[in-house]
């Protein structure tokens, strides 16, 4: 005959209840959306798009947010969007103190906390140099030809309205609001995270093996400022695309190099990307219309895109790479 202690059955079943409900909790953690625009007459209409879809998410992550932001730039010349927290000092003289040091001329435009520079693409790496020097205290958020992104601590609808997103035109973006469960609540921890020329990524999960593989890259000469699991996901597929794979094949590698639960909405110059890992366990729903292919945590996010109702709407199954490309 079994003896059954039912002072310790009882606990045993309560841990098992709470281990249950930590499970669910963490497979709804943050909130990612994305749209990626076919129909060039929309792109006015990006930033607001984007803005709404992602308020709709504030719930999967108040911790804090940030948008990536795909548009035309200048003929010849890169972008490098950069932060600070006291930008009345770090901006001021900026745009002076650079144009002493780096011939050709930069342009400068401020948007709160952050500023756009306008350079020529082979200034990006001594500016990037002589900003460590003479401005320590500004981060670098993004580089590429056509990629800016703004992110802070605190609620997407502050994001949103500090940077004016909504009045931002382009042709594809990402966004991500964030519940922090891998490293602190600050602007360096928010998403999107830039690893390599408009390339961005976000990410809801976690990554059990970024430790590991964020000493091997950074071995490798692959730039990672952060403890956040986001950036090293977002470093690897930088590191498997410089060594020749496409896009597509770097997602497809990242299903057997990286361990964990995750799904990825990635964005490059001209493309946008989606991937879950194997067991799918993070939330996730894709629509297609004529005039753009949307990505969103839950479907709320995208029930006031224009056609929506007329939309081919699915679950992207998992272990399997999608990818869309002007």
């Amino acid at each position: 005959m079994l003896a059954f202690d039912s002072t310790s059955g009882l606990l045993v079943r309560r841990l098992e209840i709470k281990r249950i409900l930590n499970l669910r909790e963490e497979c709804r953690m943050c909130g990612i959306v994305g749209l990626f625009l076919k129909d060039k007459s929309m792109e006015p209409q990006l930033g607001a798009l984007l803005t709404d879809m992602l308020i709709t998410m504030t719930d999967r992550g108040p911790d804090s947010a940030g948008i990536a932001i795909y548009s035309a730039g200048k003929e010849d010349l890169a972008k490098m969007t950069i932060q600070s927290d006291t930008p009345g000092a770090d901006f001021a003289l900026l745009k002076d103190d650079l144009n002493k040091r780096i011939k050709g001329g930069l342009n400068l435009r401020v948007q709160s906390t952050h500023a756009v520079l306008e350079l020529r693409g082979d200034q990006v790496v001594l500016t990037r140099s002589i900003l460590k020097e003479i401005r320590p205290n500004v981060r670098i958020m993004s580089t590429g030809d056509s990629l800016e992104i703004y992110k802070e601590v605190g609620l997407p609808k502050n994001v949103a309205s500090q940077f004016n997103v909504a009045s931002m035109s382009g042709s594809h973006g990402i966004g991500h609001t964030r519940m922090a469960t891998e490293s602190a609540v600050t602007t360096m921890g928010a998403h999107p995270f830039n690893t390599g020329s408009d390339q961005c990524l976000v990410h809801n999960g976690s990554l059990s093996n970024h430790n590991s593989l964020r000493r091997k890259l950074r071995r490798d000469g692959v730039h990672i400022e952060t403890e956040n699991d986001t950036e090293v996901g977002a470093a690897y597929l930088t590191w498997k695309m410089q060594g020749g794979s496409s896009l597509g094949e770097a997602l497809e590698s990242s299903l057997e190099d990286l361990d964990g639960f995750f799904t990825f909405v990635v964005g490059t110059k001209d493309g946008f990307g989606v991937v879950r890992d194997p067991i799918a366990c993070k939330p996730a729903v894709m629509a297609e219309t004529d005039q753009y292919v949307a990505f969103g945590s839950e479907y709320r996010a995208l029930v006031n895109l224009p056609g929506i109702e007329a939309a081919h709407v699915w679950e992207p199954e998992p272990a399997t790479v999608y990818f869309w490309n002007h």
